[in-house]
């Protein structure tokens, strides 16, 4: 099945997925993006058509699945409106701002017959795959707690070079949704759905924004939240420090260290994964964040060809962004929830 593929948003991000859909053999329709030179360059280089209106790109068509790098704010109402109009969905993180618009999503594309995937690639580190087995199959034996901390920096220039960050209303927080999110939704995918939350959040080094640089609490898993995983996120360290993960049980203990994991088992095995050097050398990226992407993707191209639902679906992702909001909810209203 030939499948060709369209981008709305060509910011920081697009290159990724233009870059995976190249290493895996898929054509590129279309670009869009609003600020025209930005469209018209991207177009230039590679053939495609050029839009700046992601409306029109979608009523002239010409391709299967339309990949969505846009701001926040921006994913609900380009996702719906690419599933109306007969189209696959591929969307970056975070999902949507609020629970509702995610929800919305999900039943959009529900009711089109539609795939909508997200993209979390972080899932597909060989350190995260070893982790998720350990948990999975037993070998930590009975989870009894973690933490999770992610401390980068991020100036006051990232902020104020954009007309939609640092606002609640566009981009729907700060450190949370955005530069921790795949730090928790990895929790997430080793430990299942979170019971409760108890949170606290602040802005304590950003003046010039709306939404939170710091946050803190405690995430409860299990069916009964026995499982108490607590977690510090800031973006006011002096540089971004690899993101730290660990998971105890009865067993042994995991370790996420950057994308290298570390697993110790009680009875002395010793277990290790780090970056993947095989996918490194076959797509020629020496940054892991961009092996994972084209991992990510490649999946999900052959999920639509096999007519199968992506690892990563929108009902998948929900559960990151029920936590993420549910973290803003608990920490607003001095409650758990």
């Amino acid at each position: 099945m030939t499948l060709r593929a369209a981008i709305v948003g060509l910011g920081g991000v697009y290159p990724m997925h233009a870059y995976s859909l190249a290493a895996i053999g898929v054509p590129v329709a279309a670009v869009c993006d609003k600020i025209p030179k930005r469209a018209e360059e991207a177009a230039r280089l590679t053939g495609e058509r050029a839009f700046t209106d992601y409306k029109e790109m979608l009523k002239q068509g010409g391709f299967d699945v339309l990949h969505i790098c846009l701001p926040h704010f921006l994913h609900t109402p380009a996702a719906v409106g690419a599933i109306q109009a007969g189209y696959h969905v591929l969307c970056e993180k975070p999902m949507a701002t609020t629970v509702a618009d995610a929800e919305k999503m999900i039943k959009t594309a529900q009711d089109n017959n539609k795939t909508l995937g997200v993209i979390f690639q972080n899932r597909y580190n060989p350190g995260s795959r070893l982790i998720k087995e350990m948990v999975d199959t037993g070998a930590l034996g009975v989870i009894t707690g973690g933490w999770l901390r992610v401390t980068w920096h991020r100036g006051s220039d990232y902020y104020t070079r954009s007309d939609w960050r640092g606002k609640w209303a566009t981009e729907g927080g700060g450190v949370l949704i955005n530069q921790s999110i795949h730090t928790f939704d990895l929790m997430n995918y080793f430990l299942g759905d979170p019971f409760r939350v108890d949170a606290n959040i602040a802005n304590r080094a950003h003046p010039e924004i709306e939404v939170e640089d710091m946050a803190e609490g405690m995430i409860f898993y299990g069916e009964n939240g026995t499982i108490p995983v607590s977690f510090f996120v800031n973006t006011y360290h002096p540089y971004d420090a690899p993101v730290g993960l660990e998971i105890v049980g009865t067993k042994g203990r995991a370790v996420l260290s950057g994308e290298d994991a570390t697993v110790t088992l009680n009875d002395g095995t010793l277990r290790t994964a780090g970056a993947d050097t095989e996918a490194q050398r076959k797509f020629s990226i020496k940054d892991y964040w961009g092996v994972s992407h084209v991992k990510q993707i490649a999946a999900y191209y052959e999920s639509l060809r096999k007519g199968e639902p992506p690892e990563i679906t929108g009902a998948s992702a929900l559960v990151t962004q029920r936590l993420v909001n549910g973290i803003y909810d608990a920490a607003k209203e001095g409650k758990s929830t």
